[in-house]
């Protein structure tokens, strides 16, 4: 699993029209398109939560009264980034024009593997 910062350096956060023959790219149609993007969608919207989430349990300090509220930069610098990110929806279509998403069907065999489940079929 690569570092989330690396992967969106080069990605405008913000959505930009498509021509549609280039987003359904290797998929059959559109909404096959749609829906791999939208599977990646979430599970880059649940990686970044989680990655978020780390970072700043770093700075959790407990007190038991309510009044006390600590600001420390670097929490603030990191909630910053992460604001400014592109969205999910954005980096997953990017990915999948640039084609750096592999998607297949649950039932599809992955590459390479129909020649051993002809010969077990034998």
């Amino acid at each position: 699993m690569t570092d989330i910062k690396s992967k969106v350096q080069g990605i405008d956060p913000s959505a930009k029209p498509r021509n549609i023959k280039q987003v359904i790219g290797d998929a059959d149609n559109v909404y096959e398109a749609i829906s791999v993007m939208e599977k990646r969608a979430k599970q880059l919207s649940q990686q970044i939560k989680e990655e978020l989430h780390n970072k700043l349990d770093e700075f959790a300090v407990s007190t038991d009264t309510i009044e006390e509220i600590h600001e420390n930069k670097e929490q603030i610098e990191i909630s910053k980034f992460y604001e400014r990110m592109p969205n999910p929806a954005v980096i997953a279509t990017e990915e999948f024009i640039s084609e750096d998403l592999e998607f297949r069907y649950k039932n599809e065999l992955p590459q390479g593997d129909d020649d051993n489940q002809s010969e077990d079929a034998e």
